[in-house]
């Protein structure tokens, strides 16, 4: 026979294991089963504070009465028991014992996880790192080869937002490395063109060799336009070609007049502008395997890697810890490629390294293609992910299979090369993420980030040849993938001249601007960049600073230390509970996928319930509660990361003022605006003072001063129109009529024809109106107004 003995060892409370007192049963002398008891009691301790058990009270049964005091743990017990029982033993007083009552813990709630969407399942799954709290994270950089444009903004700007909440929002110790492809198949083709059309340039053709070597590259480019299937790349190509056509005919006039030489440089200046782009492929055909410095390939990349930098600062972005370039990893690259073929699942041919992935889908610890199995055997997708230099005929016949793709590829003439133990050459595209990657994160990594386009084949062939080299299938637990950007419904494309750069974005909106609507949107799907988008985005900034200003104002009002802290009425609770309400929305809405959209919808709620809150204090002439408003601007604040204003001069100098219920006009129009100050009349309260930035209220007061202006010309031209007698009102208009009456009113039109019933009552209407208006002139002048 069993139960439990509820007893408690010194700090922590606990049940002991099931008390079997079926000793004390068989043993029949009451002095030695009160001996027993104690020695089993011995290895036991407990504190008051707990109800008995059955067990204690069956225990407790069999003793006839208190155990001897020589037997300290048993009488202890005993009394403890007697007394939680309120049995009345003889050895206590008649008051008996008060003890504290049994506890509970509260039942709490469900807390959210946060969740995320995961390529690898195609589903938001709970976001547990490897290590505790430390969160591995790589994200694919940029191609540095042209300026950066709103297609990289789109996933530079959500990483940003992601990575900012996940460290400051969640608490997560962020660890974010990013790459830059300095290496690259398109980055090769655009510098040995560059180079080459640079040269060309500098030999100074004739107009006549211009002309002649342009007609020369239109042949392939006409074949070239003629094969093309891609409706974007062909109206692109289309376009370049009407202008290339527009400018040959001038100069080919000049050419046949013997044009004077001004004349004839400036259209051969104007034909080679215009032609650069398929005078530089063909350049390129023709010369471009002479080309082999290494460092022709190197200024371009390192351009636009500044520039593209210059982009991420002005948005805000902030840099990554750690920051990868191909060409500065080459050696580990090598090291392993290497490792992959000795592991069996690379092979070389003809001095390329490719991935054999068949043999690589084959083993049973891997799989190919984990993000989109689907899209195995796209061949054009395979051929994008290879490069332009590189699914020649000879190269793509290379491979045991057409899904193989290549690890490190021979260099050709005039392509940049360094040394490996398969001769000379440089990386395949997608291997660079892996070794770089690897080598910083190690074997395996919590996040990898990247675009949504490159899913496949990109980042599936990471995914092998990384878990090639490491001989696991787990190097990426989480892969997000951001969403397309779109222009106004459609694609970016600089064939639809919708191609919209970073720096272009930012001439026309803040980074704030531009971020807040990334934040409007979640960040998996595509957004549409549009001036619907952008409004919406300006409307919500509006708002928001609109509300910091308010409670700045409420904050600004002087008191003293106790006075900041007011007796909450039921309005105060009631917004109060609205707030922690918004803020749990908030949380859930964050820990659902990081959807900041809902995020944002919450606040703007909350926002307009404080709104409505200090309007309500305002009818009432009362101040509304300082703390409650600080709180809520304050989350906000934080939550928005908006940049709050610190005390400056201008703040100390408006305390020197905040009494003054009236400044004059100058100082109100033309002073504060230029130190960033707006002055509100508020009915019945003290003026409102609100910071706010000086080229908003420069530009609120030249529009102020604009409908100033046209309100007093519409004053002094409505004057003007009081002041003319109705009788002469239509006497100045000898175009439309000829005959008038003694009071002036025109009966027949120019040609001497009798005025018609309908345009007379017309006319006798705006007659009678300009009587009333004069008449109004002359009271006025009367009065003396």
């Amino acid at each position: 026979m069993s139960a439990r003995l509820c007893v408690c060892v010194c700090l922590c409370p606990f049940v002991f294991p099931a008390f079997d007192y079926g000793f004390l049963l068989r043993i029949s002398e009451d002095a030695r089963r009160v001996e027993a008891l104690n020695e089993y009691l011995s290895s036991r301790s407990y504190l008051a504070g707990y109800g008995p058990s059955q067990a204690d009270a069956e225990a407790f049964a069999l003793l006839c009465g208190p155990p001897p005091e020589r037997h300290v743990h048993a009488l202890r017990w005993y009394k403890h028991i007697a007394a939680l029982n309120h049995l009345g033993v003889s050895c206590f007083s008649a008051k008996g014992k008060r003890v504290q009552p049994p506890w509970s813990p509260p039942e709490g709630t469900d807390v959210s996880k946060l969740r995320l969407y995961n390529s690898l399942t195609r589903t938001k799954e709970v976001f547990v790192p490897q290590k505790g709290n430390r969160v591995l994270w790589y994200c694919c950089g940029p191609t540095v080869y042209d300026a950066s444009h709103m297609g990289h903004a789109r996933s530079y700007i959500s990483f940003d937002i992601l990575r900012r909440i996940l460290k400051d929002y969640f608490k997560y110790d962020v660890f974010y490395c990013m790459n830059i492809t300095d290496i690259d198949d398109k980055i090769i083709k655009r510098a040995r063109q560059n180079y080459l059309l640079e040269q060309y340039r500098e030999k100074k053709p004739s107009p006549s060799q211009i002309l002649q070597d342009v007609l020369t590259a239109r042949t392939p480019f006409k074949a070239k336009l003629a094969e093309t299937t891609d409706p974007d790349k062909k109206q692109m190509l289309e376009r370049l070609d009407a202008a290339v056509e527009a400018a040959l005919g001038p100069l080919q006039v000049a050419v046949q007049s013997n044009a004077a030489g001004d004349a004839l440089q400036n259209q051969a200046q104007v034909l080679l502008e215009e032609a650069k782009d398929l005078l530089s492929d063909w350049l390129d055909s023709q010369f471009g395997s002479q080309v082999t410095e290494n460092s022709i390939f190197s200024l371009l990349p390192k351009y636009w890697e500044g520039e593209y930098h210059k982009d991420m600062e002005a948005l805000n972005v902030l840099p990554p810890d750690v920051l990868t370039r191909v060409s500065e990893y080459v050696p580990e690259i090598v090291a392993f490629v290497k490792r992959i073929v000795d592991n069996g699942y690379g092979y070389e041919s003809n001095g390329s390294v490719y991935f054999d992935t068949a043999k690589f889908d084959s083993c049973p610890a891997h799989s190919y293609a984990k993000l989109v199995p689907e899209a195995v055997g796209d061949q054009k997708a395979l051929q994008e992910g290879e490069g332009d230099l590189s699914i020649s005929a000879d190269r793509l016949n290379e491979k045991r299979s057409q899904n193989d793709f290549a690890l490190w590829k021979a260099s050709k003439p005039g392509e940049p090369s360094w040394d490996s133990p398969w001769g000379k050459g440089r990386p395949g595209w997608h291997i660079e993420c892996s070794a770089m990657a690897g080598s910083i994160l190690g074997e395996s990594m919590d996040i990898h980030g990247g675009g949504f386009d490159l899913r496949f084949p990109h980042h599936d062939n990471e995914l092998a040849q990384s878990e090639a080299y490491f001989e696991n299938d787990y190097w990426v637990r989480y892969f997000l993938h951001t969403g397309h950007l779109t222009i106004a419904g459609c694609k970016m494309s600089k064939s639809l001249k919708n191609f919209i750069t970073i720096k272009d974005a930012l001439a026309k909106h803040t980074a704030r601007q531009l971020r807040l609507a990334f934040l409007m949107h979640s960040w998996k799907d595509t957004l549409d960049y549009s001036n619907n988008t952008m409004e919406s985005a300006i409307q919500y900034e509006r708002f928001i600073n609109e509300f910091f200003l308010n409670v700045k104002d409420v904050l600004r009002s002087p008191t003293d230390i106790t006075g900041q802290f007011e007796k909450w009425e039921a309005e105060e609770i009631e917004l109060n509970k609205s707030f922690y309400e918004k803020k749990t929305s908030v949380h859930e809405a964050l820990c659902d996928n990081i959807d900041t959209r809902s995020a944002l919808e919450e606040m703007r709620a909350l926002v307009g319930q404080s709104n409505t809150y200090m309007a309500a204090r305002r009818s009432a002439k009362l101040p509304p509660n300082r703390m409650l408003l600080q709180g809520i601007a304050l989350y906000l604040t934080n939550m928005l990361k908006v940049a709050r204003q610190k005390s400056s001069y201008i703040e100390q100098k408006l305390k020197q003022w905040m009494n003054i219920e009236v400044l004059c006009d100058e100082l109100r129009d033309d002073t504060l605006p230029e130190l960033g100050v707006r002055l509100e009349d508020r009915d019945g309260l003290p003026t409102s003072v609100k910071l706010v930035d000086k080229e908003t209220l420069l530009k609120e007061r030249e529009e102020k001063k604009k409908v100033i202006a046209e309100s007093i010309y519409m004053a002094m031209a409505k004057l003007a129109k009081m002041k003319v007698k109705p009788s002469e009102m239509f006497r100045s208009e000898t175009d439309k009529y000829s005959i008038f009456d003694e009071m002036g009113f025109p009966t027949h039109d120019a040609e001497g024809k009798e005025l018609s019933k309908g345009l007379t009552k017309k006319l006798r209407k705006l007659y009678e109106a300009q009587e009333k208006l004069y008449n109004e002139y002359l009271q006025s002048t009367q009065n003396g107004s």
